[in-house]
C-alpha cells in the first residue's frame, strides 16, 4: 500500500509540474498541451467519439496474438539451440544476426509480402519478440548447473526426459526474463507498425499529429505508458511471483 501511495504521489507531482510548464507557456500551449487537456481527449476519445476505445481494442488484439506467437516461437527455437550443438552452431548465428535488426525495418518487406493490412503488423510484432524469447531460453537451459544434470542423470533421467523435467524446469527464471523483453520489444514494434498500418494506437497517433491535435497526441502516449505499467504490474509481476514459488525459486 505504501509503493502504491508513493507511486501515485510521485505521477501527481509530475501532473503538476506539467500543468505549471503549460501555464508558463515555456515550449508553446500548442507543441505542450495541457495535461488537462489530455485527460478530457481521454475522456472523448472512450466515452463520446469512441475513436480511442476501437484504436485500443485493435491494438490489444494484435499484441496478444503476435505475442503469442513470438513466445511460442522463441520457446521451441530457443529448446532447439540449447539442446543442438549443430542447430546452434548455424541457427543460432543467423538468431544472433536477426536480433539485432530493428523489428520496424522489416514492415516495408511486411507489407510489401502481406498487401498491408494486420498480418504485415503482426509479421512484424512475431520478429520483434521472437529473438530475445529464443535467446533467454537458450541460455536459461544452458545455464543449468551441472550438478543439477547429473544429480538427474543419477537418478535414472535421459534425453527427453532429462530436457522436460529437469532443463526446462531449471531455465524458468530467464524464460520469464525472455517474456517481458518478447512484450516489450513486440508492443514497440506493433506500435512502429501501425504508424504506417492501418488502425490501432499507433495510426490514430499519427492522424492526430496531421491534424495537429496534440492534446489527442499526449492522450495516446499516455495509454500506451499506462497499458505498459498495467501489464509489468498485473500480469508479469504476479505470474513471476507465483511461478517461482512453484518452482522453488523465490526467495
Amino acid at each position: 500500500m505504501i509503493t502504491i501511495v508513493r507511486r501515485l504521489l510521485f505521477f501527481t507531482a509530475l501532473i503538476a509540474i506539467w500543468e505549471i510548464i503549460y501555464k508558463l507557456d515555456a515550449f508553446g500551449t500548442r507543441m505542450f498541451p495541457s495535461p488537462l487537456l489530455s485527460f478530457v481527449e481521454l475522456y472523448k476519445g472512450f466515452f463520446e467519439t469512441g475513436i480511442l476505445t476501437v484504436a485500443l481494442t485493435t491494438s490489444l488484439g494484435r499484441i496478444a496474438l503476435g505475442f503469442a506467437l513470438a513466445v511460442i516461437i522463441g520457446s521451441i527455437l530457443g529448446i532447439i539451440l540449447a539442446t543442438s550443438k549443430l542447430a546452434d552452431e548455424t541457427l543460432g548465428s543467423l538468431v544472433v544476426a536477426l536480433q539485432s535488426v530493428p523489428s520496424i525495418v522489416w514492415l516495408p518487406l511486411a507489407l510489401v509480402m502481406f498487401q498491408g493490412g494486420t498480418t504485415a503488423i503482426l509479421f512484424v510484432i512475431v520478429l520483434g519478440g521472437t529473438w530475445p524469447m529464443t535467446m533467454n531460453v537458450r541460455m536459461g537451459i544452458k545455464n543449468v548447473q551441472p550438478l543439477l544434470i547429473r544429480a538427474a542423470r543419477t537418478m535414472g533421467y535421459r534425453g527427453y526426459e532429462l530436457i522436460w523435467k529437469v532443463m526446462i524446469p531449471a531455465s524458468i527464471p530467464s524464460a520469464l526474463t525472455g517474456v517481458r523483453l518478447s512484450w516489450a520489444f513486440g508492443w514497440r514494434a506493433l506500435m512502429a507498425a501501425e504508424l504506417l498500418g492501418r488502425g490501432g494506437l499507433g495510426r490514430t497517433l499519427l492522424d492526430a499529429r496531421d491534424f495537429f491535435n496534440m492534446e489527442l497526441v499526449i492522450a495516446i502516449m499516455i495509454i500506451i505508458a499506462v497499458i505498459g505499467l498495467i501489464v509489468e504490474y498485473c500480469i508479469f509481476n504476479p505470474i513471476e511471483r507465483k511461478v517461482l514459488t512453484r518452482w522453488g525459486y523465490a526467495k
